[in-house]
């Protein structure tokens, strides 16, 4: 069975083909609209919508060309229908729902996180709930016990900004460019983590909750406290600093949800799953914990359409595929 996955829920325009039995990724090019919201040093929703409609059908004419097959070929589509900006993923739906209908095909609307999840279970196609898992991306930050039958409950989750925001955001104040996340980990490769001392949110026992719009402003008062010329001088200190807190913050609230889950396996996904060093944070706490680690190879990190794809395979594969018609949260908000 080939299945063609569409994500667009942001600023990728993204589409794959993907065979199941055996499971392989025949193709998954994407378009990144780094260039068109560089200027404004963040997405404009209104900016990616016109981008996807403009990318949409060439990218699905990659993946079908470099899967080596024909759009006849496809058997079923899955598609992005949320959590994500409204244009952006009325474009992807408008195009997976019309190709169908003109293929007679069935289009199923999948969740974007649980596509982040899949993601991982591509890299490792053998782990089986129950697992705790982290969500951490650009606009999401959470962590979520999964149990069989994709039974969802959340443990804790971001009460403000999400991680990669607070990357993206800080590292604009000290002068980088738009997205800041991998050249922040680069440029603090190496470098002082102890530098500066920046906060970490909501440091208290057994709490499973995370907070970045308080360190966002204290980036902001050091960049106002501190020349220009020595926040350049010192750039790698500080990145090093800004990267570890926001790292220390994600594996701490980990630790304590796997201490309070007691799961022995840790599935991990979204676009700041890429971070070398909370890679390696992680991987060293399970290593030493007897704690499986999933996570997926960086490629399919951050937004993309296999994954979207991989979503509704592992649902069709447990009978329990359903398209979902209209944008819902990936579960009900905690109280």
């Amino acid at each position: 069975m080939l299945w063609l996955g569409i994500e667009s829920s942001c600023d990728e325009t993204a589409c794959a083909v993907l065979q199941d039995e055996p499971l392989q990724v025949l193709s998954n090019p994407l378009y990144s609209q780094i260039d068109e919201h560089a200027l404004y040093g963040g997405v404009v929703p209104e900016i990616a919508a016109r981008a996807h409609l403009q990318k949409i059908a060439p990218i699905a004419e990659a993946a079908v060309k470099e899967a080596g097959i024909s759009l006849k070929d496809i058997d079923a589509i899955a598609y992005t229908t949320g959590p994500g900006l409204m244009g952006p993923l009325l474009v992807g739906a408008s195009f997976a729902k019309g190709l169908s209908r003109d293929l007679g095909i069935p289009a199923y609307g999948m969740n974007h996180l649980e596509g982040h999840l899949a993601a991982a279970w591509l890299s490792n196609p053998d782990i089986e709930p129950p697992f705790l898992t982290l969500t951490v991306s650009g606009g999401h930050t959470e962590l979520i016990l999964e149990e069989p039958g994709f039974k969802y409950t959340s443990i804790g989750r971001t009460r403000d900004d999400a991680a990669g925001e607070a990357f993206d955001k800080c590292g604009k104040l000290i002068g980088l460019k738009y997205p800041a996340g991998a050249t922040i980990s680069k440029l603090a490769q190496g470098h002082n983590r102890k530098f500066v001392d920046f906060p970490r949110a909501l440091h208290v026992r057994n709490n499973c909750e995370f907070s970045f719009s308080g360190l966002k402003t204290a980036v902001l008062r050091y960049t106002e406290t501190h020349e220009p010329d020595f926040i350049k001088v010192h750039l790698g200190d500080i990145c090093a600093s800004l990267e570890d807190a926001i790292v220390d913050s994600l594996v701490e609230k980990t630790i304590t949800a796997l201490k309070l889950t007691k799961m022995k396996t840790l599935v991990v996904g979204g676009g700041v799953s890429a971070n070398a060093w909370l890679r390696t944070r992680l991987q060293d706490y399970c290593n030493r914990h007897g704690i499986r680690f999933c996570i997926p190879d960086r490629s399919l990190s951050t937004d993309n359409g296999a994954m979207i794809a991989a979503a509704a395979i592992r649902r069709n594969r447990r009978g329990l595929l359903k398209s979902i018609d209209t944008v819902k949260p990936w579960m009900p908000l905690a109280p």
